[in-house]
């Protein structure tokens, strides 16, 4: 997921024949008088040598006067997020993850843990949100993706020296996103993960597929569909009021003027709840899909 700190909603490997070979992510324009605005949707973690930048996008990022993510592009967060994903992840002592779950969810973590080579004590002691993420991750890094090939870094060094960085939000909101929802939803989020795991291992490949053909529409059934109909809770702090709020701050970005680019998870960008569709329920007209 989605979107943000748990990328494992968007995780990949590097099966990308199956995309058509000149198709590319899409980008969505929003335009005023003295102001453009271009949305682009990311995966955070990507395998080296994949063509993905459209050319608007390019040509977007030459002119931007400022370049939006979901956080801070620098050493400092992504150590904050460390820290505070240890600090609010951790369960309390005498308690074990692998109590919390069903007979089946037990035996497919340890399935998950043999296969990724981690630790299984130290995912007992992770609370259920942690431990799904460090498991989408591992998924993740056995697919050959990394930090340093993630999109929003390469479009950041890409940029000019000159555009100011901004972010939508802070370590500490993303790590609360997942900490402060229920126990009861984030057991259900990972036993899902964990079935998902064990059906279709390789699963991942379809989902970069998709995104690297901007089909939209398997992005949306495969990475926001079963979150929306598994975990309301869930998808609600992780999509929709994310996306109100972030809609307000773009609209907001409107009444000045200047190039803007916005990168945020691909997730956040499509389907009903996606932020062009919200701008566009505001009456404000956006190009694209």
């Amino acid at each position: 997921m989605s979107p943000v700190l748990k990328p494992l909603l968007f995780s990949l490997s590097l099966a990308l024949t199956a995309a058509p070979a000149l198709a590319q992510p899409p980008v969505w324009v929003v335009r005023d008088a003295d102001s453009t605005i271009v949305l682009f949707g990311s995966v955070h973690l990507l395998p080296p040598g994949l063509d993905w930048r459209p050319p608007a996008l390019n040509a977007a990022l030459k002119e931007a006067d400022d370049l939006w993510f979901e956080l801070p592009i620098d050493g400092g967060s992504s150590r904050d997020a460390a820290q505070l994903a240890i600090k609010r992840g951790a369960l309390p002592p005498g308690e074990k993850l692998s109590d919390k779950l069903s007979v089946q969810g037990r035996k497919r973590l340890a399935a998950a843990v043999a296969r990724h080579k981690l630790d299984i004590s130290a995912l007992d002691r992770m609370r259920p949100w942690l431990a799904e993420v460090t498991l989408g991750v591992a998924q993740m890094a056995g697919g050959g993706a990394n930090g340093s090939d993630g999109v929003e870094r390469t479009l950041s060094q890409a940029a000019p020296a000159t555009a100011q960085r901004r972010a939508f939000e802070t370590a500490a909101d993303q790590i609360a996103f997942f900490a402060d929802t229920s126990e009861k939803a984030q057991i259900a989020s990972l036993e899902y993960s964990l079935r998902q795991m064990e059906k279709e291992p390789q699963g991942s490949s379809k989902l970069i597929d998709a995104w690297v053909a901007g089909d939209l529409k398997a992005l949306e059934q495969r990475g926001l569909v079963p979150m929306r109909r598994r975990s309301p809770e869930i998808y609600r702090r992780l999509v929709t009021d994310r996306n109100a709020r972030w809609t307000d701050a773009l609209a907001g970005r409107l009444k000045g003027s200047g190039e803007t680019v916005v990168v945020v998870g691909a997730g956040h960008l499509i389907g009903r709840d996606g932020v062009p569709a919200m701008l566009r329920r505001r009456g404000i007209a956006v190009e694209g899909p």
